[in-house]
């Protein structure tokens, strides 16, 4: 068991010892934490309920709120009578955004206001 422990510790060390310096920044995050972190919604749950109403998608499909995104990926999120698309620039590193980075993870692509739906 010694032994054993001794390769694992050997293997992370080489990783550590490496000369390459790797830059942790999230490759991806779930949709409905992306929301709430570019304001684009007020609150988690908020955005959550948008998913669940099917009113979100994500690069033409519709998405759940546990979906995975990526920088680069298209959000079109319907409320009432308009239809914003956007693209995701880059992913937060934290949780928490100031209201002056937020415009900065996404580039607004179409703002467009869309006719009422009658059966709604």
């Amino acid at each position: 068991m010694g032994d054993k422990r001794r390769i694992r510790q050997n293997v992370f060390s080489s990783y550590l010892l490496s000369p390459i310096t790797y830059h942790f920044s999230l490759v991806f995050m779930r949709l409905d934490l992306f929301l709430k972190a570019s304001r684009l919604v007020p609150r988690r749950a908020v955005a959550q309920a948008l998913c669940d109403a099917g009113v979100v998608s994500v690069n033409g499909l519709p998405a759940k709120s546990s979906r995975t995104l990526r920088a680069g990926d298209e959000i079109a999120l319907r409320r009432r009578n308009h239809l914003l698309t956007v693209r995701v620039l880059a992913l937060p590193a934290t949780r928490q955004t100031s209201r002056s980075d937020a415009p900065n993870l996404y580039q607004i692509l179409s703002d467009t206001v869309v006719a009422e739906d009658p059966l709604n």
